[in-house]
């Protein structure tokens, strides 16, 4: 598995249109399993965004489509400042 997990700092208001672009551009993506968003303590608009691909062949080829371009540009716009991204294969899952 390999993915992703990204720092968020969303604008005031904007989280149920978070929740609702990040399930439009899940839906339907070859090699996609799961995705999480978490709001952070801090307070602050801040979140951490989790997303699981089959492999890293799946995760590049969606990353690289002028689809997912578009919908990062959706997601873009409710953010206070660009994301913080950190790729990386999945080592290891428990879900009980």
């Amino acid at each position: 598995m390999y993915g992703t997990v990204a720092r968020l700092k969303i604008k005031p208001g904007k989280e149920a249109e978070l929740q609702r672009i990040s399930d439009e551009n899940t839906a339907n993506l070859n090699g996609f399993l799961f995705h999480y968003v978490y709001r952070l303590d801090s307070g602050n608009d801040e979140y951490m965004l989790v997303v699981g691909f089959e492999s890293k062949e799946a995760y590049v080829a969606n990353a690289n489509s002028p689809e997912q371009n578009e919908n990062y540009l959706r997601f873009r716009e409710l953010m206070t400042q660009d994301p913080e991204w950190n790729d990386g294969e999945i080592v290891h899952s428990h879900v009980t």
